[in-house]
Order: C-alpha cells, then structure tokens, then sequence
C-alpha cells in the first residue's frame, strides 16, 4: 500500500497538484487520481478516501488544520480549513471552517460559507449564506439573498432542534424551511437574519426578509419580513406527544419534499443542461451531477422519516407524484459558458416569473398528494 500510495503522490505532483508535506497526506485506495484536478492544494494532514471523492480545479483542503474528505465532491477554488465532510457537495467558492463536521446529503452552493465548528447534516444552504461558529444545523434548507454583501446569515451558537420525543421512540419527521427554493434559486429575494445563541424547534418556516433575535427558541412558523423575539415558556403538564399536530406535521413534510425535488429539477433540466459537453467543463459537470445525485438522497431521507412517523401513528401513508413538467425556460449549453450566477442575475422579470411558476408547480404535485392508504413511490 506504501508503494501504491507514492505512485499516486507522484501523479497527482505531475499534473500539477500541489501537495505541501507527501508524509502527511494520505489517499486511499479507492481514490482515482484523474479526480483531483490541476491547482488543488493539499496541505498537511489530508485525507482523501473513496471513489466518489472529487476536487476541484485550485481547491484547497486542510488550510487550518488536518481534513477527511469521504466520498465528497468539492468544485473550482472550495477551500475546508479542517475538519471531516462525508458524502456532501461543495459548489465552487464555497468555504468550510476550521473543525467542521459535514456529513451525508449536505449541499453548499456558489459562495455558501461556515465559520469554524459547525455540523450539517442533510442541510443545504443556497448561495451566498453564510454561517457563523458553534452551529448544529442538520435537515434544513436555508436560500434568501442575493450577493455575497446581500446574503442570508445564521448567527453563532444556533441550533436546528430536528429530533423531538412524539411518539414511542421519537421522530426527525422535522425539517425546516428558510426562505424557499422557487424564488431562491433566482437570487432576487431579501436576506433573512437567524440571530445567534438561538434555536428552531423543527419543523418550521421562516420567510424571507425576516430577522429572528438573538437569545431565543423559535417554536412557530415566522412570515415574511418580520422581527420576531419570542419569550421562554413555562410549561408543565401531561406528556401525551403520539398525536400532537399530525396534520401540521405532514403538510410541513410534503411541502419539504416538494422544495427538494423543485431544487433536483432545477440542477437536471436547467443547471446540467446549461453546460457544455467538453473537457474544459468536465469538473463542473461532475460537481452539479454530484449535487443532483445527493438531493435524491435528501429527499429518499426525508420520505423514510415522514412515513416513520406516519405508520407509528397508524395514519395513512401518501402516495406522492414526482412528475416534473417541462421546463419553460429555452435552456441549451453555453460556450463560452457563463456562470451559473451571472446568468441567473441577467434573467429577465418575464423568465424568472416563468421559471418561479415552473418550480412552484412541481412543490404543488407534492403538497396537493391525496392521503391514501398504501406505500410512497
């Protein structure tokens, strides 16, 4: 294996890697070197394992500190500070603090960042948010803003509450929505503000423009464009948790799932199609074909834990419809190709509105889904 790992530091140093210290940077077998692009930096204590792991031209991993990357695909100029990222996907500029714990069916799209200390797990944040340190934020979706200065933040010290005691063993039936994926993948909305050393009670929802403060546990659903601080409770009485809210728990899971697949349709037939079928481009085709891959898996995650908690409560499991409509939009691949952003930003009204209405329909199918009695498709 000593021999074996020496050869692939030599190839990766030959197509212009740049390894700072071969003693302290391991890969393991199954790496395949052709997935380690010209310009990455990899600095002391890298690990790179599994045949999925990619990096991208002038990424760098392990700035700060020793990195794992497990199966986890990283795009053009991504930095990890340190840290271990387990089957997650990191679109170009995104940033990962110092001792981050990035695991399965995380997402970070274009200029999306952490500060040091932070976990997610089955969470995407949209482009351009940014969160600050001490965060624990797993099965969310976070979108709002529009520019690295005009971004959606999550303060330091929050937490995503996403498991809760209903039921005989407890449930993650709790994801939660911040901002929206039909209007956030245009880049046109305002900024939300989730202040620090706070919490949600998941599931929830909170709308664009809105500013929760800092201090607080937010237990309810906060529209758009508000400045919500709510009081602690006092609370003491029997715990009868089997059926609380059954009907708000599962339109808030559909309407989840919904944005999920919007957002897979959006990286299939507009984002992959709008990039050309040639090598210059290969390495952001593995990333975006990496990122439609890992929402299925977010959305099989979330089906799995909404009929858990369905079929405890002996309640009908729905049949949902994932039947994507054409996209409207005149999608073909640009060359030269421009970026995912600066196209997104040129839209015209007309073609957001179109698109909005596209994405909007898909999230419908689900949310309308019948209650019926048999299994999900």
């Amino acid at each position: 294996m000593c021999g074996n790992l020496e050869a692939k530091l030599d190839i990766l140093e030959a197509q212009d890697v740049t390894i700072v210290d071969r003693r302290q940077t391991y890969l393991d077998e199954a790496i395949d070197v052709r997935r380690v692009c010209r310009g990455a930096v990899l600095y002391p204590g890298t690990r790179l394992v599994g045949a999925r792991t990619f990096v991208g031209p002038r990424a760098k991993v392990g700035i700060e500190g020793p990195a794992v990357l497990e199966n986890t695909v990283i795009g053009e100029n991504a930095e990890i500070a340190s840290g271990y990222l387990k089957e997650a996907v990191m679109l170009r500029d995104t940033r990962v603090g110092s001792n981050a714990h990035i695991r399965v069916g995380t997402l970070l799209e274009e200029e999306a960042s952490t500060a040091h200390a932070v976990g997610l797990k089955h969470t995407v944040l949209m482009s351009f948010v940014t969160m600050g340190s001490l965060i624990n934020f797993c099965d969310g979706l976070i979108s709002g803003g529009s520019s690295r200065r005009k971004h959606t933040e999550v303060g330091s010290g929050f937490i995503h509450f996403n498991f809760t005691p209903r039921g005989q063993y407890g449930d993650k039936a709790t994801p939660s929505l911040i901002g929206d994926v039909a209007h956030g993948v245009f880049l046109r909305q305002p900024r939300i503000f989730l202040g620090g050393l706070s919490g949600i009670v998941g599931p929830q929802k909170v709308g664009f423009g809105s500013f929760t403060i800092a201090g607080q546990v937010l237990r309810r659903e906060v529209p758009a464009n508000r400045i919500v601080g709510d009081v602690p409770r006092n609370v003491d009485k029997e715990f009868h948790a089997l059926y609380e809210s059954p009907n708000r728990i599962l339109k808030l899971n559909l309407e989840y799932i919904g944005h999920l697949s919007a957002l897979r349709a959006w990286y299939c037939d507009v984002r992959l199609a709008r990039i050309p079928a040639l090598p210059d481009h290969e390495h952001l085709r593995v990333v975006i074909q990496a990122a439609s891959e890992l929402l299925s898996v977010c959305i099989d995650e979330r089906i799995q834990r909404l009929r858990q908690y369905l079929e405890e409560r002996g309640l009908p499991v729905p049949t949902l419809s994932f039947i994507i409509p054409p996209c409207p939009l005149k999608i073909e691949p640009s060359n030269p190709y421009v970026d995912h952003i600066k196209w997104v930003s040129g839209l015209s009204d007309m073609h957001v509105q179109l698109g909005v209405s596209w994405l909007q329909s898909i999230i419908e199918n689900i949310c309308v889904s019948e209650t019926a009695s048999g299994h999900i498709e």
